[in-house]
């Protein structure tokens, strides 16, 4: 299997099961995250965000930040973080602000509309059958994601 791997395996799920057991898990892991990256990008743009949309949603639960605070923490230019602000202000998924200690300075927070559509996106990732609630334990599978993540950005 190859690229357009994720539909093939939408429609096929027994025997695909059959096909992929003999397949290194390095492979099963690729054609697993593209086939949940495509389901995922479905639900996302049927809650009217992205993947950058997202993340800059969740680091904005826990608090206002000024533009290029979220930008650091989303891995992202300035001008990326620029353009994902807009998107998510017209969507009423943000609210800007000017800073009351520096009215140079301005603050993105999250509205409550925001936090409806990222409590929307976290729930349908954990409880879809055709995402994340197909595993058995989502905390220990994401335990181990992000165990393996860490291992493979270390430094040999």
């Amino acid at each position: 299997m190859g690229r357009g791997d994720e539909r093939e395996v939408a429609h096929r799920t027994d025997q695909v099961r059959a096909d992929v057991a003999s397949w290194p898990t390095g492979r099963l892991l690729s054609v697993a995250a593209r086939v949940v990256e495509s389901r995922f990008d479905e639900v996302l743009a049927g809650l009217g965000l992205t993947h950058a949309g997202l993340i800059a949603l969740h680091h904005l639960a826990d608090g206002p930040l000024a533009q290029r605070q979220l930008a650091g923490l989303c891995k992202v230019t300035d001008q990326t973080m620029s353009r994902t602000i807009e998107r998510l202000d017209r969507s009423g998924h943000v609210a800007r602000a000017a800073d009351v200690r520096d009215r140079r300075r301005v603050l993105v927070e999250i509205t409550e509309a925001g936090r409806e559509v990222l409590a929307s996106a976290r729930r349908e990732e954990q409880e879809s059958e055709s995402l994340l609630g197909a595993v058995d334990d989502y905390d220990h599978f994401r335990h181990q994601l992000i165990t393996l993540i860490a291992a493979a950005a270390r430094t040999p």
